[in-house]
């Protein structure tokens, strides 16, 4: 008797959990469980809970999709978004296939959700991203519209356990130095096509005229038949959210960007959990995630694998940067593990608006060019400050495990070692606005196994960077630190081993 009665008691659990799982309004309310990483932060930070939708769904196959490969989804897409929009919001359930389409946009309140074995790819075709103005590298310009975006929407969501693909080949530039001879052999093959300089393909002659007249990516054009005939050069980044409050990514995996994959912009109250963020090797510009000008954040739990940089933190370039003023400020970044790429946690170079209360803990990077990485330049102006680093593992780093470089110039720090580059870091200059400033970052109990250079400091003499804490630090590397124009350095059982 005791033993069924048992029996019975745990049945009704397990019947009110999946009531509650189904039905989250329905039952008591559950604790959040990202509440966690937002508890005992060296700065005051609000809890961030994911975005709540109302009980509805709809299924993308129901609105003329077809999850081929082959037919374009656009249609059923929007469709699908606008009903479940006029129920008030809900889930939009993708299933499993392959679903090609142009740009989708998200509404307030709708859960873009995934099952196991549904691909999203994006077309490969220009003709259906038009030319919108936007925001790219910091700087205010025009750009092809992103494959999936959104603006000013709240409580939006990209959930579930399938790939969202830019197919970012047909985008992209590619140096010959960064593929095999077979993969450089095909990329000559393809219709259009030009190697615009030494050793360096691009995909059609106007993306070589728009790159050729470009300062760091940014082109104008004096009609609308020169920006269209700019288009290949104007890739977009993937997945662009902008204004949006109440954003959460998670489970999802990322990939084949045409530019930046994951750019949220001016977001506040934002999740990222478990994702996966991937890009080939040889992606120019290919961040896995961009987090710019955004407020309450957690990054957790998730992976990234890029051609550039990893985690990278921004806020604006520039005079167009400070004119926004806008920094990217209370973010935990927890338990993730950075692959490949130029820096496994980034900050910079774009940081005009600011940067400020970080918490940065419990990650991996593995074969990363740099592990923590701050860069700035002159003219961009901003603060970085009140960052806390901890508990960081790192192996096979190709340069360095630590830099702070205030002479940034657009390339990776194997790049700048590759070509000799020799910054003048002796004469002053003026300070003003467009002087950036690096202080108050903490950073311990970091081990790294195999580095070109323990670390690098290069401040301005102007401003030099100022008080930074590295404690618990065991490094081997094939290089001893350096430290240029940097006050109040506090060290604290540094461990340094130069491998012969």
């Amino acid at each position: 008797m005791k033993k069924t009665i048992l029996t019975l008691c745990a049945m009704m659990l397990m019947a009110v959990g999946a009531q509650a799982e189904d039905h989250p309004s329905k039952c008591c309310k559950q604790a959040n469980p990202y509440q966690k990483y937002t508890k005992d932060l060296p700065f005051s930070m609000p809890e961030v809970k994911a975005p709540e939708f109302p009980d509805n769904h709809v299924n993308l196959a129901d609105f003329g999709a077809v999850g081929n490969g082959s037919q374009l989804c656009t249609e059923a897409f929007a469709k699908a978004i606008d009903a479940l929009s006029q129920k008030g919001g809900g889930k939009l359930i993708v299933p499993s296939g392959v679903w090609l389409t142009g740009p989708i946009v998200l509404k307030s309140n709708i859960n873009l959700h995934l099952k196991m074995g549904a691909v999203i790819q994006f077309a490969a075709d220009e003709s259906l991203y038009p030319i919108i103005s936007t925001s790219f590298e910091g700087l205010d310009t025009r750009r092809c519209q992103s494959p999936l975006s959104a603006n000013g929407a709240t409580n939006i969501a990209i959930t579930g356990r399938g790939v969202i693909d830019g197919n970012g080949q047909y985008w992209r530039p590619v140096k010959k130095s960064k593929v095999t001879a077979s993969h450089w052999k095909s990329l000559l093959q393809i219709p259009g096509s030009v190697v615009s300089k030494k050793d360096y393909w691009v995909p059609s002659e106007g993306y070589a005229q728009a790159e050729a007249k470009a300062d760091m990516n940014v082109v104008k054009a004096s009609s609308e038949e020169e920006w269209n005939q700019y288009k290949r050069f104007l890739r977009p980044v993937m997945i662009s959210l902008v204004n949006c409050k109440n954003v959460m990514l998670k489970g999802v995996i990322f990939q084949n960007s045409p530019a930046w994959n994951l750019h949220p912009l001016m977001c506040e109250n934002v999740i990222i959990d478990n994702v996966l963020v991937r890009n080939p090797a040889y992606a120019q510009n290919g961040d896995a995630l961009d987090l710019e000008s955004c407020k309450n954040a957690l990054i957790v739990n998730s992976r990234f694998d890029a051609g550039d940089d990893g985690i990278c933190i921004k806020s604006g370039k520039d005079a167009d940067g400070r004119r926004r003023g806008i920094p990217c400020e209370n973010v935990v970044v927890d338990g993730c593990t950075v692959f490949a790429g130029h820096g496994g946690f980034v900050v910079g170079s774009e940081m005009s608006g600011g940067v400020k209360n970080f918490q940065v803990r419990n990650c991996q990077f593995l074969g990363t060019d740099v592990g923590l990485r701050f860069k700035s330049t002159r003219g961009r102006g901003g603060i970085v400050e009140n960052i806390y680093i901890e508990n960081i593992s790192m192996t096979d780093i190709k340069t360095d495990a630590i830099t702070f470089n205030m002479y940034y110039g657009g390339k990776s720090v194997a790049e700048m070692i590759a070509d000799g580059d020799n910054p003048d870091n002796t004469t002053k200059m003026p300070v003003t606005e467009e002087t950036p400033i690096f202080r108050n970052i903490n950073i311990e109990d970091v081990r790294c196994n195999g580095a070109g250079r323990a670390m690098e400091f290069n401040g301005l003499p102007e401003m030099p960077i100022d008080g930074i804490t590295l404690k618990d630090i065991y490094i081997i590397a094939k290089q001893d630190a350096t430290f240029t124009n940097a006050v109040n350095i506090k060290k604290e059982n540094i461990n340094i081993t130069i491998e012969k």
